[in-house]
């Protein structure tokens, strides 16, 4: 069988454009209203997407309440999902800044086996910086600090999927022995910043355990996605960095004793789709009417921790001098390096900055018909930039109706993605090997 495209959708509330939750075309439920989330998840499950993708925030919106805000915890949320989805992935964002490994490792096993194996872990380092106030630190965890948290964290969690194997259930009414006790094995994890014993108290999940995905971009990031990560979710603008990036994640991949196979790289694509080109980019025009000044400028400021952006006139082009050293930001490093290398390449201004960011944040955003878009994904696909895509409506449910049932059919009959399912699982729907015993994740020599 010839390589296959994936597709996710990443489902943010009414859209992923700033002025989404303003839009005609958007679901007008709330974005607090199951039904919301019931209607995108079985739009992406009827076009055969691989699975749905939640991100998560933990902290509230600083916006002046000019923009939609409050998400519903994802967890929570994916186990309802489960109930009213048969086959498509359920990958949920949680944090290893502020979590707990023992807490996670239920949450997780549990949802995987609700859902009869279709369950992702998206592993995130937190970065926001009222997200440590609201779990009483006194400061926020530095970048560096935060993967070497993520690195025992993981590694607990994966000790504790390890340390109750599902055939340790051996449920024998007749000779009264509900477990074998002797197939359990306590995790004993010892770290220098977290410690559990084990064993987890949820049996082993249908997939061995939940799919493993990340998305960070920085050189440490890579390494930490290298080891760990199962499918990446990466930012590119364009598909020359999206190459190097392809290439780099797959070949440290490899040092670790992985197969480049073992890693999908799925980047985002925001697209607004028409039946004529004029008629695609009506779309971001109207988005972009609907934004805020003010809400951007906010954003953007969260991201460069804090940084104040209003004194700059807002249709000068911006130069260097007003950003401040991406390398001394603690938030997401590199997706700001981003920010300004694309500023300056395309003399920007700090308005036509903000309207880039806010159909985005730094992903792909583009507009063209169905066939166009169609011939994008088909290129950074095959030209070795990408395994698929993590679909990010801007418009949600209009744009992602779409997508569904224009592109996709388009991409079928080029043989590039599947007409149905082919397993019940997430890690079949991905292509990834099974997991069993100590193969749960890779170690270096």
């Amino acid at each position: 069988m010839s390589r296959q495209l994936h597709l996710n959708l990443f489902l943010m509330s009414r859209g992923h454009h700033e002025g989404a939750w303003r839009h005609p075309g958007a679901n007008h439920k709330a974005l607090t209203d199951l039904e919301l989330y019931v209607e995108a998840a079985h739009i992406a499950e009827t076009a055969k997407f691989d699975a749905v993708f939640l991100a998560d925030t933990l902290a509230a919106g600083n916006s002046s309440g000019l923009a939609s805000s409050g998400s519903l915890e994802p967890i929570v949320l994916l186990s309802l999902l489960a109930a009213h989805t048969k086959k498509i992935g359920l990958i949920g964002t949680a944090s290893t800044t502020y979590s707990l490994p023992y807490t996670l490792a239920r949450q997780y096993a549990t949802l995987d086996h609700l859902s009869k194996g279709r369950a992702g872990w998206n592993i995130v380092t937190s970065w926001a910086p009222e997200a440590g106030a609201n779990y009483g630190l006194q400061q926020n965890v530095d970048h560096g600090d935060r993967y070497k948290l993520a690195e025992e964290f993981v590694e607990a969690v994966d000790a504790l999927w390890k340390s109750f194997p599902s055939d340790a259930v051996v449920d024998d009414r007749d000779g009264g022995v509900y477990i074998d006790t002797n197939r359990l094995k306590p995790a004993n994890y010892e770290g220098n910043h977290y410690r559990t014993k084990g064993p987890l108290n949820v049996p082993g999940s249908p997939q061995g355990r939940p799919v493993y995905i990340q998305a960070g971009q920085s050189d440490t990031g890579r390494a930490f996605a290298a080891r760990w990560a199962e499918a990446i979710f990466t930012a590119h603008m364009a598909i020359e960095s999206a190459k190097s990036f392809y290439s780099d994640v797959k070949n440290r991949a490899v040092a670790y004793g992985r197969r480049p196979d073992d890693i999908v790289v799925l980047p985002g694509i925001s697209a607004a789709i028409g039946s004529t080109q004029k008629e695609a980019e009506q779309v971001w025009e109207e988005l972009d009417a609907l934004t805020s000044t003010d809400v951007g400028l906010t954003r953007l400021s969260a991201r460069f921790g804090g940084h104040d952006f209003r004194h700059i006139p807002l249709d000068r082009p911006l130069t260097k001098d007003d950003f401040p050293d991406p390398n001394a930001v603690e938030a997401s490093k590199s997706r700001v390096i981003g920010y300004v290398d694309m500023s300056l390449r395309e003399k920007l201004t700090l308005r036509q900055l903000l309207r880039k960011l806010a159909g985005a944040r730094g992903h792909l955003a583009v507009a063209g018909t169905p066939e166009a878009i169609a011939d994008l994904v088909q290129e950074w696909f095959q030209s070795g930039a990408a395994d698929g895509f993590n679909v990010m409506p801007p418009i949600i449910n209009s744009q992602l109706s779409l997508f569904a049932d224009e592109v996709v059919p388009i991409l079928q009959k080029r043989g590039l993605f599947r007409l149905d399912y082919e397993g019940d699982t997430l890690r079949s729907h991905f292509g990834l090997a099974a997991v069993t015993g100590d193969s749960a994740f890779a170690r270096s020599a």
